[in-house]
């Protein structure tokens, strides 16, 4: 019989295989179930909880074993303790995307996008254009419902077949998504498998610029062999950007500082919290019209200032255009939108906590380790497991979560950083929901589109791509980072 030592050299007895996976088993079973029974809505509340019943599982299997309660709950907190850095980051993003919204900077790189499409290049504009955009907002799903939505239309005018232009704009909508700061699965991806956001990002860079460079080849190729008319109107999109907003290229300097701060070795929070700060300043400076009919003033005060950017920092903010493709786009949660995301963020540490303390992820991570003997083998475990949850689950944010929490182990075991384990689970779980017709993502884009998963898979050729790129550089052993003995 094998046994576990805990911390205070108490014996423990190891899992079998079939005990450590029946807490795992469950919560697919149940995550499926109640993401049939609430769809989208799943992610408001009760797919946490059912985390939170996973977790119970584990604990009670943990009760059986003669594992202490007080050993599980200190498990737990120090999960909980490891994700504090990442939960205040997702709060000063949600301040953030609110005070660039009401100054005007995600206006802008909109409505500078919007003016680099044209008919000879429409197909890789789609692309450049909706990564611009959910690069700007963090959200490939408002991308696809506002940008995509008008490409669409845009794309049936010219003669393309819808399902082209969607794969185009899905393709960038997610490419932006996968690199975006102020996107919620780029947050929780590190989260979950310990690294570091901005490393996370970085890291990501080596496999996602690849397999986007090659989907706008490849589009641009597809785009030739298309018999395309007419011209392209987005004067109405840019006219109602300009009726609301002050539109000037000056507010690029509150994103340049940011990126300048970041490259500089600024902390993340200091540099998101600069970026808040000036997004209020700019806001004052270049929409003071903004601000006066948010705060439903009559002219500009302190007060209607102070409370309008107070608003913008940490509850909802929308502003409504002429244009209803454009209101949807023109929204921010503030730090309250990003509560569910670190909800979601906390039960899944409680159940990965409580996975770990009975001694489950060891015998999970055990046993990959012992099948998969090369690092390529362990990338494809992780793949093949963001797949599963992806279809099984039907939620990116679960493929990204249960693979995390279970993989984690066993990547350090093999010396690798967590840049690898999160990098593979954006590589494989957040591109890859959009392509299953029964997932939230798939359902959400085909429905908001109006073209069928089906019709869209092929084109979206980022999203199917991504996955094989990061198998191809595990197998070549490309950008493959391990931890360093400074760090032991």
């Amino acid at each position: 019989m094998t046994y576990l030592v805990d911390s205070k050299l108490k014996i423990l007895k190891r899992l079998s295989l079939l005990q450590s996976l029946t807490p795992i088993i469950f919560l697919i079973i149940l995550l499926t179930y109640n993401v049939y029974v609430f769809g989208d809505d799943s992610l408001d509340g009760s797919n946490q909880f059912i985390l939170l019943i996973g977790a119970s599982i584990a604990i009670l299997i943990g009760f059986i074993n003669k594992i202490s309660y007080k050993l599980i709950i200190k498990k737990i907190g120090k999960n909980l303790y490891s994700v504090t850095g990442a939960i205040l980051i997702l709060l000063f993003v949600g301040a953030l995307a609110g005070t660039w919204l009401i100054s005007g900077i995600i206006p802008a790189m909109i409505y500078y996008g919007l003016l680099i499409i044209h008919p000879s290049i429409f197909l890789p504009a789609c692309v450049i254009l909706c990564a611009l955009v959910s690069l700007a907002t963090g959200s490939s799903w408002s991308t696809s419902a506002t940008i995509g939505v008008a490409l669409i239309g845009i794309g049936k005018a010219l003669g393309l077949p819808p399902g082209i232009v969607a794969g185009a704009a899905i393709s960038g909508a997610y490419f932006g998504d996968k690199l975006s700061p102020l996107s919620d699965t780029t947050n929780l991806a590190p989260a979950v498998s310990g690294a570091k956001l901005f490393q996370h990002i970085k890291y990501m860079t080596y496999t996602t610029v690849p397999s986007i460079l090659i989907t706008i080849i490849i589009l641009f190729i597809i785009g030739f062999s298309q018999d395309i008319n007419g011209n392209t109107e987005t004067i109405n999109l840019l006219k109602s950007i300009e009726e609301k907003f002050n539109i000037s290229p000056i507010v690029f300097i509150v994103p340049a500082v940011v990126i300048y701060s970041i490259t500089r070795k600024a902390p993340p929070l200091i540099a998101l919290f600069i970026g808040t700060l000036l997004g209020g300043l700019f806001s004052l400076i270049l929409q003071p019209k903004i601000i006066i009919e948010l705060s439903e003033a009559n002219q500009l005060t302190f007060y209607s200032a102070y409370q309008t950017i107070i608003n913008a920092i940490t509850v909802e903010t929308q502003i409504i255009t002429s244009n209803e493709l454009l209101n949807d786009l023109f929204y921010s949660g503030g730090m309250k939108g990003m509560l569910n995301t670190i909800w979601l963020i906390i039960c899944a540490m409680v159940f990965g906590g409580a996975m770990d303390a009975i001694g489950a992820l060891k015998t999970i991570s055990q046993k990959f380790l012992a099948w998969a003997e090369s690092t390529f083998k362990l990338f494809a475990s992780t793949l093949a497991s963001c797949l599963t949850v992806n279809l099984t689950a039907s939620d990116q944010y679960l493929s990204i979560v249960i693979p995390g929490k279970m993989f984690a182990k066993a990547y350090k075991q093999r010396r690798l950083s967590p840049e690898n384990l999160s990098r593979t689970l954006e590589d494989s779980g957040t591109v890859t929901s959009v392509l299953i017709p029964w997932n939230t993502c798939g359902a959400y884009q085909a429905g908001v589109l109006g073209v069928s998963v089906a019709d869209y898979f092929f084109y979206a050729i980022f999203n199917w791509i991504s996955p094989l790129m990061t198998l191809f550089y595990a197998a070549f052993k490309i950008k493959i980072k391990m931890i360093s003995n400074k760090l032991n």
